[in-house]
């Protein structure tokens, strides 16, 4: 039923763009249905941690940048962006300059409806292994890049946003969110107060939301994405709270490693790797996942409908898809492959290097293969009604007091 909702919302979200689709509800005729003669270059707009090339000091066996450049003679060259708000910018302010992007939940609904990326036929593209919900054959979870039977990009990286934290200080060790939220605990004045961290963004309204469907169920919240004036009031006064017990916000995800490594920050929402990078100097920072539910990501590279190298971003999308590939990305980042071939590549590696090939089945490498983890992940979305995108950056802009 949950998914059911979602993708009811979705249908709303994309009236803009039903005008270039198929009526019949298959690929439009102007999907990019074939590969030429590649370019010699390709430009990405990136997640940090998604284009490495063996550069990284201290993870230089992670590269699978340079055999995509030695296979296609595409030289690959990235810019990095911190938020989803900050791809879209790029990806519609700067057409002609960009070949494509990893675009999350939030940003590619809204890069679609601005005809910022391209249709693209399937068949163009081996879908085989990629997991059930993200498969755009046969997935119930791919909206954020299928747009009325129209294929916008190749699944990538999906992951949640867990509750990330110090078990030497939070104790004991929490089961839900309240220790980020609430600004009593028990009683009493929340311990970790002036040591939280949050996400600096209004697509964090969302987790806000999701722990007030449990908590406060008379507001009637049954998807964190889509709220009314009133259910987003409410986000909104649980964030300001919050905001009296934050020590900082982070948007490039090194704010929060540095907070957690220097332990000026005990407890708050994270990525992944957020946690590999921390508990490297800090192994008492660990991952709990909260009973309340967790949001998520699912990324897709898209094409930018003005790409100056399409060839070399066409043939990108088809190197992406590969199980070796994601496998490697996956261990690097920490994250689950959109392609299950590669969870039983990466359970072996990590066995190999670490001694700890079960890790795969955790919270940190999103359960790798597992659909269930995947459906129960609310991933992100645009907000679009009852309450829209600009309505809750109003709101955050009054939550952040900027």
């Amino acid at each position: 039923m949950r998914n059911v909702r979602r993708w009811w919302a979705a249908l709303g979200a994309l009236a803009l763009v039903a005008a270039a689709c198929g009526e019949d509800g298959t690929t439009s005729a102007s999907a990019i249905s074939s590969i030429g003669p590649t370019e010699d270059a390709l430009n990405l707009i990136a997640w940090v941690g998604y284009t490495e090339d063996g550069t990284t000091e201290g993870y230089e066996q992670y590269d699978w940048i340079t055999p995509f450049e030695d296979q296609t003679g595409c030289e690959v060259s990235v810019k990095y962006a911190d938020s989803s708000d900050e791809m879209y910018n790029l990806m519609t302010t700067q057409e002609g300059q960009w070949d494509g992007v990893s675009a999350s939940g939030d940003s590619s609904n809204r890069l679609i409806a601005s005809d910022a990326v391209a249709a693209i036929d399937p068949a163009l593209f081996d879908f085989t292994d990629v997991i059930p919900p993200l498969n755009p054959t046969t997935g119930d979870e791919t909206s954020q890049y299928v747009v009325d039977g129209n294929v916008y990009g190749v699944p990538w990286m999906y992951g949640p946003n867990f509750l990330m934290y110090n078990e030497d200080v939070v104790q004991p060790a929490p089961t839900s969110w309240d220790v980020v939220f609430e600004t009593e605990l028990n009683g009493a004045a929340n311990p970790y107060a002036g040591k939280i961290t949050a996400y600096d963004f209004p697509i964090y309204i969302a987790d806000a939301a999701l722990y007030l469907m449990t908590h406060q169920p008379d507001l009637g919240i049954t998807d964190p994405y889509s709220l009314t004036e009133e259910q987003l009031d409410a986000a909104t006064e649980l964030l300001q709270g919050q905001a009296t017990m934050i020590e900082q916000y982070w948007g490039a995800y090194t704010i929060e490693i540095d907070g957690f490594v220097n332990n000026s920050m005990v407890a708050g929402t994270a990525w992944p790797v957020n946690l590999s990078y921390a508990e490297v100097d800090n192994p008492a920072v660990v991952a709990a996942e909260p009973t309340e539910g967790m949001t998520g990501w699912a990324d897709t590279w898209m094409m930018s409908t003005s790409a100056p190298h399409p060839n070399c971003m066409l043939s990108w999308m088809q190197y992406s898809l590969q199980a070796d590939v994601q496998a490697q990305v996956a261990e690097y980042y920490g994250a689950a492959a959109s392609n299950s071939a590669a969870c039983p590549i990466l359970r072996t590696s990590l066995d190999e290097q670490f001694d700890f090939g079960d890790a795969v089945d955790t919270v940190r490498y999103g359960y790798c293969g597992n659909e269930q983890f995947l459906r129960d992940l609310w991933l992100w979305r645009t907000p679009q009604e009852p309450t829209d995108y600009s309505v809750w950056t109003q709101k955050w802009t009054e939550i952040r007091g900027a």
